[in-house]
């Protein structure tokens, strides 16, 4: 088979599984917003912040593998609709923690599981020699687009 055919199919492979990823995204995002009035990466972020134990920013973004500054500004927007709860630490004066509120509780306990959390457990299926390989493969993709200095935002957060 010639080479630009046999491309051309590869191509064509990447770009399915890549609309049925995104497509997921963006669908479960679309449900979040219509029955939880939030985003799907809102939702993440409160999953990420589900358990008993108030959370710094830093580890918010670790738990959603997302930048510390895109983080912030989902958190902002929970805080301004009373899901999140944002204190200075008791330990560390210096430090701001982030808890759920009530709220925050209840549209947890209404939600289904995000997309995100899917993408991140399938990844993880993965071998770390293949996350590595499919990683640096991206980080190829990207510069070939010329997306290297765009930020990371999160999925479907304007």
């Amino acid at each position: 088979m010639p080479t630009t055919r046999r491309h051309s199919r590869e191509t064509t492979a990447v770009l399915d599984h890549l609309r049925r990823i995104v497509r997921t995204l963006r669908e479960s995002s679309r449900a979040a917003e219509t029955r939880l009035g939030v985003t799907g990466a809102q939702l993440f972020v409160l999953r990420a912040l589900a358990g008993p134990e108030p959370l710094s920013l830093n580890q918010v973004a670790a738990r959603t593998h997302t930048h510390q500054s895109t983080v912030s500004v989902v958190v902002k927007r929970l805080v301004a609709r009373r899901l999140v709860r944002r204190a200075v630490s008791t330990v560390d004066g210096r430090r701001i923690q982030l808890q759920l509120t009530a709220r925050g509780h209840a549209v947890l306990q209404r939600a289904p599981l995000a997309a995100q959390d899917r993408l991140i457990a399938g990844l993880e299926t993965l071998s770390a020699t293949d996350r590595a390989r499919l990683a640096t493969t991206l980080g190829r993709l990207v510069a070939a687009m010329g997306l290297r200095t765009a930020p990371p935002a999160m999925f479907f957060e304007e």
